[in-house]
């Protein structure tokens, strides 16, 4: 789904790439690919600026607004992982019937 903030940021790379690489990304590599790229030809800025702003609105589906951080190279990991239920620390002071001893 499209939200306004990222029309917004479709608009910011139309007229400057590297500030939507910078806003998507950071102070990251891929702004220097982007500078890079613009200074090369200005549709390849154009073109790895959509790129980037692609894979955010991919994270954003996946995790959710804001779970997520930026990793580098299009990849995003979420914040925070659901494993289910938080299991009680097992300190080896006591072992109940059926449980394991280590």
């Amino acid at each position: 789904m499209v939200r306004s903030s990222d029309v917004l940021l479709i608009l910011v790379a139309i007229l400057f790439p590297p500030a939507a690489a910078a806003i998507v990304t950071g102070c990251s590599c891929d702004l220097l690919i982007n500078i890079l790229l613009t200074i090369l030809g200005y549709i390849p800025g154009h073109i790895h600026a959509f790129w980037l702003i692609y894979k955010k609105m991919q994270a954003e589906e996946r995790y959710g607004n804001g779970g997520f951080v930026y990793v580098g190279n299009g990849q995003y990991q979420p914040l925070y992982q659901n494993n289910g239920p938080a299991q009680a620390p097992y300190y080896g002071a006591t072992v109940g019937e059926g449980e394991k001893k280590f």
